[in-house]
């Protein structure tokens, strides 16, 4: 649990003043010396995360943000990360001192309401001032989930960590506590599934991506049958099993041979496809694909991705997809691109946005994404779908998954009626 990756944990913004004690609540918490603290005011500049494992929760990452007061040289860049953090914060925990609320924690309670992210209040530094049954009052207006406590009593830790826990259950997204299936509904008990995993320059030394890991450990969970193999091996593998596999999933980037060696009556998709429907919406990423079609010359297009990996001779992100973009339209596009936590705030200057799996973010991470492009009206599709899109093969790779196919179809019917159907 302890080397569970940030997109698998439960993540918790903590928000609040500077010298507010969110950097000494946070090490109060975790029982351990994770931030610096100090009595001048300041003292966390940028956000520090830190991983821990958080029973009975699980693996959580506490996100513990510059105060939200900040009035140095540096402070709108500072307070610009911290209000980044609630595109990803599972949970917010806004720290702050009895009998003080004004516009700046207003400010935190009204932007976790917008954004909808659950709300827990942690009245800190009460060895100094107890709250007075007004102000509390005043607190259940804003969250029904407030923590009393002073971070640096040490003979009451455990209670206080206990009780914070309970909150942070009592709060903690259902999304969460019930993850979404990546592969266990496409495969029963005892089923087969083959997973074609090619070994290029991107695959890691000595070892596997993140997408794939994750897909043979839920095969394995669900008392499945996973067989790896290479894309050269894949055809003979597959004559040499006594029975049809119950899926086959690929790496986007031979989808097509992975296509045309698999039975017609084999399900078949790709693992970007599968973190498509995990971390994000399958269907909207469909949709948007069908705007392939109607895609013309001087066209923005914005590739996303949320990790920030160095960029390789043919890299998939800034090369091939490109270039298949370009063989495929016959059009003279424009691509940008964007990594790791960047995103532009340009977004209505693209015809289309196409992300990665986003293996390296949470499910919240990815969904916000996907709502500021619904906001700036452009279509946000995936890696996989598109590829497959590029590569003649979408409808294929989308037959597991049926509404996102009818949500393709119907889409693409619309675009290609005020196109003239030039694309089949």
């Amino acid at each position: 649990m302890n080397k569970a990756p940030k997109s698998l944990r439960l993540q918790i913004g903590l928000f609040g003043r500077m010298n507010v004690g969110k950097s000494t609540f946070l090490n109060y918490i975790s029982l351990q010396d994770v931030a610096i603290t100090s009595p001048i005011a300041g003292t966390t500049t940028d956000v520090v995360e830190k991983t821990m494992e958080l029973l009975p929760l699980g693996p959580v990452v506490f996100l513990d943000t510059a105060g939200i007061d900040d009035a140095s040289a540096l402070s709108e860049q500072r307070l610009k990360k911290t209000y980044a953090v609630f595109k990803r914060a599972d949970i917010v925990v806004l720290i702050v001192e009895a009998g003080i609320w004004q516009d700046y924690e207003s400010l935190i309670a009204q932007k976790a309401k917008e954004e909808n992210i659950p709300l827990l209040v942690v009245i800190n530094k009460a060895d100094i001032n107890t709250p007075s049954t007004e102000y509390l009052r005043q607190l259940k207006g804003f969250s029904e989930h407030i923590l009393i406590c002073s971070s640096i009593d040490q003979n009451n830790q455990e209670q206080v960590i206990n009780s914070f826990k309970n909150l942070l259950i009592d709060v903690c997204p259902d999304d969460f506590l019930k993850p979404a299936d990546l592969i266990s509904d496409l495969i029963p008990a005892s089923g087969i599934a083959v997973l074609i995993v090619p070994i290029d320059l991107q695959a890691p030394k000595g070892r596997l991506i993140l997408p794939q890991v994750q897909t043979i450990r839920e095969i394995l969970d669900n008392d499945a049958i996973s067989i790896v193999v290479k894309e050269r091996e894949y055809a003979h593998v597959l004559a040499s099993m006594l029975r049809k596999p119950d899926i086959v999933i690929c790496d986007s980037q031979v989808v097509l041979k992975m296509v045309a060696d698999t039975p017609a009556d084999v399900k078949c998709t790709t693992f970007s496809i599968l973190f498509s429907r995990f971390k994000g919406n399958l269907i909207k990423a469909a949709q948007a694909a069908a705007i392939i079609d109607t895609l013309k010359s001087g066209d923005k297009i914005l590739i996303a991705e949320s990790c920030s990996h160095h960029p390789i001779e043919d890299d998939i992100g800034r090369v091939k997809i490109p270039r298949w973009f370009r063989q495929y339209t016959g059009a003279e596009l424009i691509f940008d691109t964007c990594c790791g936590s960047d995103y532009p705030e340009n977004l209505k200057d693209y015809k289309l946005i196409i992300h990665c799996g986003g293996c390296m973010v949470n499910r919240r991470a990815m969904l916000s994404r996907i709502a500021l492009a619904e906001q700036a009206g452009v279509g946000i599709s995936n890696y996989g779908v598109c590829i497959a899109k590029l590569q003649g093969v979408i409808e294929r790779v989308l037959s597991p998954f049926p509404a996102a196919l009818d949500a393709y179809k119907k889409a693409k019917k619309i675009l290609d009626g005020g196109n003239n159907g030039i694309k089949n």
